[in-house]
């Protein structure tokens, strides 16, 4: 099976059900994003998996997860308002990580300052993923009246809330230190 279509090199790509869009349309600047979120989230997967530390059998099957609904998410994205999405992220979900974003904060240092995002490659990576998980969510917000009672909005929102915190769990886990923004520059 070849991998290249040439259906999109004039700059079109089909959402699904096979409704043409133009590659810079909003549904796909979405989708593609939760795609970007995706792989950075599977860039620190990597950088996981050369470690050792206690929570990282846990850490990376938890990630795992959400790369899954992070393709489901974006199923949501890509199908036209016209149609039905297959299969619709739940209320279960964001409370999925709303739990485990009160389990890992447990065992953290209390913020007292704003931090950089920065410290072990792998939490480098998460702090980048939170990122793209923040423009993905903002690209959303540009379709809230076309998703459908969709929660992908608020999915996105708690789910840079959790790789803000898993961040500070890698650092906090392979002891290196944070680092706080400095005021007085």
């Amino acid at each position: 099976m070849r991998i290249y279509t040439r259906s999109g090199d004039k700059g079109e790509t089909s959402l699904i059900y096979g409704k043409r869009v133009p590659k810079n349309h909003a549904r796909v600047e979405a989708y593609g994003t939760c795609d970007e979120v995706n792989a950075v989230i599977g860039q620190a997967i990597s950088y996981i998996e050369q470690e050792d530390f206690q929570v990282k059998p846990v850490l990376i099957e938890e990630l795992h997860y959400i790369q899954t609904i992070l393709f489901h998410v974006g199923s949501e994205f890509a199908t036209p308002e016209d149609k039905e999405v297959t299969w619709q992220l739940q209320q279960r979900h964001i409370d999925h990580l709303e739990q485990q974003i009160d389990k890992w904060q447990e065992d953290l240092p209390e913020l007292r300052n704003f931090i950089l995002p920065s410290g072990h490659v792998a939490a480098s990576a998460l702090h980048h993923a939170r990122t793209v998980a923040r423009k993905a969510e903002r690209i959303a917000v540009g379709l809230q009246e076309q998703l459908q009672d969709s929660l992908a909005i608020k999915y996105l929102n708690r789910l840079s809330d959790y790789l803000f915190v898993v961040a500070r769990t890698v650092n906090h886990q392979l002891q290196v230190e944070e680092k706080n923004l400095k005021a007085d520059i």
